[in-house]
């Protein structure tokens, strides 16, 4: 480890890009939210970074960084043929709007199962997109091959001076309108967006606690800092900060700057997104959900605590956001799927509708089942999915079945 690296990004670094992008990029707003805090027993403040242009913090970093490069060209500096990132989507939007409003070439390689949403978004940018690879890693060579070979510019996604420069604008915004702020709660990928905030807060206000998160299964950063074990998986819906190997740079930076990087697991990621929908009615994607499902797994760690949390992504695949909520609505007990076992005569399944009716529950699916059952050859299986109203409603829906005689249960 080289402390003196992080030396390399500084608060003047932060406040001379937050010069360059003033009216290039939002200041989004930063707000308390009374009901996530009663919940989870902390003030919580929301940095809306998904209200971007491009729905993501990433085009901080890329402007900052496009701006440099274009002014080396006209400086004579650089000879500047255009720009090629790789990226699973949201630094590929910045650098791709980016570079279509600054005039200059823009090649995006992606890996080949980036959400059809950021494909596209990049494409309408003016961007050439490239697919390559199954991970991000796999990508960034392939970018960094072309480049060399085209005489392109790789702009990283996180590990560079300017690029993390332009995220830490984020904390200076935060501060400014918040300063009761006393916790910075960070996703964590390949680092960029914690160790610019960190960096700006770490400034400001010595005394502030800087916590990253990181989903469970892509632990890069924890282990490259912890010095852990911990496995990693093939897939996340945080995709955003789906990241194998953290940046050189950033590593440092989140040694020396943050005081901790907790885990959360796809159920608190979910969960996360659910709820940012329904209470704050505002779209995330499971990086950008990152931050609140680390207060909803370790909630007793931010007890009585002002915490500022940023929404740092909401380009989220629409079929993926209605399985979150689908199965939100299962652990909700606001839908459950029951199997009724009765005699199989005129009217039956009738019967079974009307007591369910009658309970106040209401019928999303019917699956009348024969031949597939281990009941007798005279009896019917009905399965059902229905909307309820809460774990409580979905029993009393059972025993209602139960007494008019028939067999049912949850399952």
């Amino acid at each position: 480890m080289n402390p003196a690296g992080a030396a390399r990004v500084t608060l003047a670094d932060i406040e001379a890009a937050g010069a360059r992008l003033r009216g290039q990029v939002l200041d989004t707003p930063c707000l308390a939210s009374k009901t996530l805090s009663q919940i989870v027993g902390a003030q919580v403040f929301l940095k809306f970074e998904n209200l971007q242009f491009t729905a993501s913090f990433k085009e901080r970093g890329a402007l900052n960084k496009l701006l440099a490069l274009v002014a080396a060209r006209d400086a004579g500096r650089l000879q500047l043929r255009g720009v090629i990132a790789a990226s699973a989507g949201n630094h590929a939007q910045g650098v791709a709007h980016h570079a279509q409003r600054l005039g200059l070439r823009a090649v995006i390689v992606m890996p080949q199962f980036t959400p059809t949403v950021k494909v596209e978004r990049t494409l309408g940018f003016g961007a050439e997109v490239v697919l390559h690879g199954e991970s991000f890693d796999a990508a960034r060579e392939h970018a960094l091959k072309l480049a060399a070979e085209q005489g392109l510019a790789f702009v990283h996604p996180f590990d560079d001076p300017l690029v993390i420069a332009g995220q830490g604008t984020i904390g200076l915004e935060m501060l400014r309108e918040q300063p009761s702020i006393d916790t910075l709660v960070i996703a964590v990928g390949g680092g960029g967006l914690i160790s610019g905030i960190a960096t700006a807060a770490r400034a400001l206000r010595p005394g502030i606690q800087v916590i990253g998160v990181q989903a469970e299964r892509f632990p890069a950063m924890v282990n490259a800092v912890q010095g852990t074990q911990h496995p990693q998986g093939s897939s996340t819906i945080a995709e955003g900060i789906a990241v194998g190997q953290p940046g050189e740079l950033t590593r440092v930076i989140v040694a020396e700057r943050v005081d901790e990087l907790l885990l959360v697991d796809e159920g608190d990621l979910e969960q996360a997104v659910l709820m940012l929908l329904e209470i704050e009615k505002t779209v995330v994607e499971g990086a950008g959900a990152a931050g609140l499902a680390a207060l909803l797994r370790h909630r007793e760690r931010f007890v009585d605590r002002h915490v500022g949390l940023v929404l740092c992504g909401g380009n989220i695949d629409p079929l993926l956001l209605a399985a979150i909520i689908e199965r939100g609505m299962v652990r909700a007990g606001r839908l459950a799927r029951i199997r009724v076992g009765a005699r199989d005569h005129p009217g039956v399944l009738a019967r079974i509708t009307a007591l369910v009716a009658e309970a106040g529950a209401n019928i999303d699916e019917v699956h009348h089942q024969r031949a597939f059952s281990s009941l007798s050859a005279q009896s019917v299986e009905v399965e059902l999915v229905l909307q309820t109203r809460n774990p409580p409603h979905v029993a009393e829906v059972v025993q209602r079945l139960q007494r008019a005689g028939f067999e049912a249960a949850v399952y």
